[in-house]
């Protein structure tokens, strides 16, 4: 079994803002799968079948800065490890639109990932980033992930979306080497240069 979670903050006031990319992910694997997502708990849930895989998607319903408590009481009552997760969530230290999948690693300053990880103890969880970029020079990036995005920068995000569900259906089905491999492509071509 595996436990995807999406991070973000609960509401419609941030629905649409670039700190909830994580949700939106949850949200398109949900339909491609045709998992029924309802409030159940602490997250939006709904559990299904990829193949010969039962998974448990959820998104937290709990703020993203102490989205940790939350995550790990899905876990215990899962029965599930932090081995067994794949967390989604912003980055800004990627480009609008660009996708990375890590294994284990810090925070970044990322306070929902560092709740996460100072909660269950450990970094050891295959994270799967969704860069929103930077904000422009002198803008709180504070402000900035809780900027809903504009029309032109959700058509930058659309492809990335459907690609991060690709990206969890080969993390489920091949592993997480292989899915970096496939899906962090271009910072290995960036390397190689």
């Amino acid at each position: 079994m595996r436990l995807i979670v999406g991070l973000g903050n609960p509401g419609k006031a941030y629905a649409c803002t670039r700190h909830n990319v994580g949700m939106w992910v949850i949200e398109r694997a949900a339909a491609r799968w045709s998992i029924r997502l309802a409030p159940r708990g602490a997250a939006q849930r709904g559990s299904g079948r990829l193949g010969s895989e039962f998974i448990e998607l959820a998104g937290l319903l709990d703020w993203m800065n102490v989205s940790g408590p939350p995550l790990k009481g899905l876990l215990r009552e899962l029965a599930l490890t932090p081995e067994h997760l794949i967390l989604i969530h912003d980055d800004l230290d990627l480009e609008p639109g660009r996708l990375k999948i890590k294994q284990a690693g810090g925070h970044g300053g990322h306070n929902g990932i560092k709740s996460v990880i100072e909660t269950l103890g450990t970094p050891q969880f295959v994270r799967i980033k969704i860069g929103i970029g930077r904000p422009a020079p002198g803008q709180d990036p504070a402000d900035y992930v809780l900027e809903p995005v504009s029309a032109d920068e959700m058509a930058v995000f659309e492809p990335c979306l459907e690609r991060a569900v690709d990206a969890l259906e080969c993390l489920i089905h091949r592993g997480t080497a292989v899915a970096m491999n496939q899906f962090n492509v271009r910072e290995r071509e960036e390397s190689d240069q």
